[in-house]
């Protein structure tokens, strides 16, 4: 697999009917909607974004699928209570190409945290370098054994490393009770 493939990666982590699941930094929504089909229609996807014209092209696509399990919501991940989710409310949270954008980490798990429940899952994709012009600059990559670090100070544990990608890598973590 060259790139990311959020099909794939949404089949590895296995995804149950009627999970609850927040798309943080959903962008234009490529993991909301295959989300969308693994959870089914008892399922729940809240797609969170702050760019607007990326959640205007999400909610068009979703029309256009007749998805009418997902949530568009504009939140701001790097704020805890950004999300607008009740503390607690999801089963998984996933964060793809989300990371070295983010300013204030700590923040960014905090709000993770805080949305999922006991047990709950983060999902973490992001880039582990730049190919040739795509992808963050160099300086931007945040590393897989710092952002596993970043969970762990907060509270997460036993990290599973995810095959995501050439120029990615990924990795599940459970929230401790």
């Amino acid at each position: 697999m060259a790139f990311s493939d959020p099909q794939k990666i949404i089949g590895l982590i296995g995804l149950k009917h009627g999970e609850h699941v927040a798309d943080l930094g959903s962008g234009s929504g490529f993991y909301s909607l295959f989300a969308a089909k693994a959870v089914g229609p008892q399922g729940r996807i809240y797609a969170i974004d702050v760019q607007k014209d990326l959640l205007g092209k999400l909610k068009s696509e979703l029309q256009r699928q007749h998805a009418t399990n997902v949530d568009v919501i504009e939140g701001d991940v790097e704020r805890v209570g950004g999300t607008a989710l009740k503390a607690g409310s999801v089963t998984t949270a996933i964060a793809a190409n989300l990371l070295f954008q983010i300013e204030d980490k700590e923040n960014f798990v905090l709000e993770v945290k805080r949305i999922l429940g006991p047990g709950g899952r983060i999902v973490v994709v992001d880039w582990s370098d730049s190919f040739g012009g795509i992808g963050p600059a160099k300086e931007a990559i945040y590393p897989l054994d710092k952002a596993i670090q970043l969970f762990e100070k907060a509270g997460f544990a036993d990290a599973e490393i995810l095959l995501a990608g050439d120029h990615h890598y990924g990795f599940v973590m459970r929230k401790k009770q």
